[in-house]
Formats: C-alpha cells, structure tokens, sequence
C-alpha cells in the first residue's frame, strides 16, 4: 500500500504515542498531551500506511517571516522511503515566502537536513529548558 499524507492537526492518542516512541522520543509517553500539542501547531503534515500513522512534521510561525519546525519523525521501520523528505518539502512549500524557516537538527541527522537545503549555522546555538529525556 503507497504512503498517503494529509494535512490534519486531529490524531489519536495511541498513533501519536506508537509513532514517538517508535524513534525514542519521550514526549511519547505523554500523549494526552501530544494530542492537544498538535491542534496548536501552525501547520502539520501526516505520512500515514493505510490507518497507522508513520510520520509527521510540525511548524509553528509568526504569519509571514520566521517560521519553526519542531517535529520530524518517521517510524524507523518506515525509513528509506522518503517519507522524512516528502514531509520536509511539504513544509518548505508551505513556507515558501517566509524569510526564515528554523530547525534544531540532532547531530547524528545533520547530514539528512543539509541535504534538504538547510545549514548548520556557525554563529548561533540552540538553548532549551526541558524535563524532557531525549
């Protein structure tokens, strides 16, 4: 069956917690919360396998210059697809006209995002306040 994508913000509790803790994420051991997380996001994008959702990015913006994706993931299972790459071009569609589309990139996954068009940026660091685990 082809992977479909949709642009829906409504999803269950257990696909989103089946698809973050599928990448380790512990945000996915909070999925109330994930479900209430996702009406809020701007913009969202789904990759889903008949009913089981399999990838998904999130973007948060300011209306017109600055936008930021927080999430990308993909169900390790999935990979290889180009689902994380159709998604990400889904987004930069989206975002086209803005001036600045930001993301925090883990190391491990710099290559994959320079590959869709973003660079690592010398002069500036991510910061946070989490009592996130990953």
């Amino acid at each position: 069956m082809p992977i479909t994508y949709r642009d829906t913000h409504d999803f269950t509790q257990d696909a989103l917690e089946h698809l973050f803790l599928s990448v380790e994420w512990s945000s996915g051991h909070f999925p109330e919360k994930l479900v209430i997380a996702m009406q809020h996001f701007s913009t969202v994008y789904s990759a889903w396998d008949g009913e089981k959702l399999v990838g998904m990015i999130c973007a948060m913006d300011d209306g017109i210059m600055n936008a930021y994706i927080h999430y990308l993931l993909v169900d390790p299972a999935y990979h290889g697809q180009t689902i994380g790459r159709t998604l990400v071009d889904m987004a930069k569609t989206h975002y086209k006209d803005y001036l600045r589309i930001v993301l925090i990139a883990y190391d491990n996954e710099l290559h994959f995002y320079e590959q869709c068009g973003f660079q690592k940026n010398n002069d500036a660091s991510p910061m946070c306040i989490t009592s996130l685990w990953t």
